[in-house]
């Protein structure tokens, strides 16, 4: 099969015509980066060249330093001054605050870049999708990954942070399941995701970690992490029927409220009646999580198990199973009960998720996972909005007494 390649720039300018403007700039900016480098040196110094004077903190070296650098406008080449400061310590080589000292594109270019990852391009779109802003100037596998890799710090620094000052007022649990390379096999892995509702009704991922499994001690690890930055014991837990995740939150935070995910539950009953009784059973169930209070939901919950009990005892056990924790946002202002009653909030931050990873078929290893996930939030390609009812929020303690 004929290798694809990259369309050149030039067939590109002809959807729009050539970039004038882009032109008349590019031309104009080796000069404007030069201007504000020595101006940049003029004050460090505290001398112009061959100026001689009180207080002068260093001194040029005479000779330069050729540098290309990508920017948004294409590649530059310049040649930036040399100098030497002076220091308690000694003499050092002085470096431009405009500069890292290997830097090669500009933070504009790299932004591009890791957008561009994020949102499931391969190297090859990657340099396809940039190539007006590179002009020709190398966009190596190796570049990519640098620039990628500069998340993990990040990363590392956001699963540290103390969570001990924030009021979590809920939180949700659930898994996200990525297909991995682990122990040299592609594998589908779990990523357990923490998400927090602030008292101001703000979501916030608070933690994502990948492991192989969804055990209770997987769980418990990860809300351990949780409680040793400093999680105080949320009012509310939502989470779905796993049984490792409900035995994990029993042990860190026992007798905590916990809402089973209606969505998840209705699903595992469908899973036992035949199709001829499905839209029957499902009328009888939205009658339980729909009621118009916790009264009318117990009788709605008493009148289902009294009924499949005998036509389907397979689906009255499953609804038994999760008992009570299928009622407990009854319990909070009516405004929240949609948003409490099922794990939707995190299941469409799983859904952007999968959107973006599905290019990708499987992923090289579990930081590269981990970091991708990262970057869709640090990046701000995920936003969440305030949870239902958040002006409530500050009666939850009201609402509890009075259920109570």
């Amino acid at each position: 099969m004929e290798k694809q390649s990259t369309p050149s720039i030039e067939k590109k300018e002809g959807f729009f015509g050539p970039d004038l403007l882009a032109e008349g700039l590019r031309g104009k900016i080796r000069e404007m980066i030069l201007a504000l480098v020595e101006e940049e040196l003029l004050q460090v110094l505290a001398a112009r060249a061959y100026e001689r004077c009180e207080g002068r903190r260093g001194y040029r070296n005479g000779d330069s330093k050729p540098k290309g650098l990508s920017t948004g406008l294409g590649r530059i080449d310049i040649e930036l001054p040399r100098a030497r400061l002076k220091t308690a310590q000694g003499e050092k080589e002085w470096q431009s605050r405009f500069f890292s000292r290997y830097q090669r594109r500009s933070a504009s270019v790299d932004a591009a870049l890791i957008g561009a990852y994020l949102s499931g391009a391969n190297q090859r779109r990657i340099k396809g999708a940039l190539s007006p802003l590179l002009r020709g100037s190398p966009l190596s596998k190796s570049a990519i990954s640098r620039v990628v890799g500069r998340l993990k710090s990040l990363f590392e620094t956001w699963r540290s942070v103390s969570l001990k000052e924030q009021r979590i007022e809920i939180v949700y649990l659930d898994a996200i399941a990525l297909r991995v390379r682990i122990a040299k096999e592609v594998v589908s892995a779990p990523v357990l995701v923490a998400l927090g509702v602030l008292k101001d009704g703000q979501k916030r991922v608070l933690d994502l970690e990948l492991l192989t499994s969804e055990s209770t001690s997987a769980w418990g690890g990860f809300l351990c992490g949780l409680t040793a930055r400093g999680l105080q014991r949320p009012k509310l837990c939502v989470i779905d029927g796993n049984k490792g995740l409900r035995a994990a939150v029993q042990e860190s935070w026992p007798a905590v409220l916990v809402q089973r995910c209606v969505v998840h539950k209705l699903r595992n009953l469908e899973r036992h009646i035949p199709k001829h009784a499905l839209e029957e059973m499902r009328e009888d169930f939205h009658r339980i999580t729909e009621a118009d209070g916790l009264a009318s939901a117990r009788k709605a919950y008493a009148a289902f198990i009294a009924k499949w009990e005998k036509q389907a005892p397979k689906v009255a056990g499953s609804l038994q199973e999760a008992g009570e924790e299928l009622l407990t946002f009854y319990r909070f202002a009516k405004s929240q009960w949609k948003s409490l009653r099922t794990t939707n909030a995190i299941e469409r931050l799983n859904g952007e998720f999968r959107r973006r990873v599905k290019t990708q078929g499987s992923l090289p290893n579990a930081q590269a996972a981990e970091l991708l996930l990262f970057g869709l939030l640090a990046t701000e390609q995920i936003r969440m909005r305030r949870i239902d009812g958040w002006r409530q929020l500050g009666q939850i303690e009201e609402k509890l007494t009075q259920a109570a």
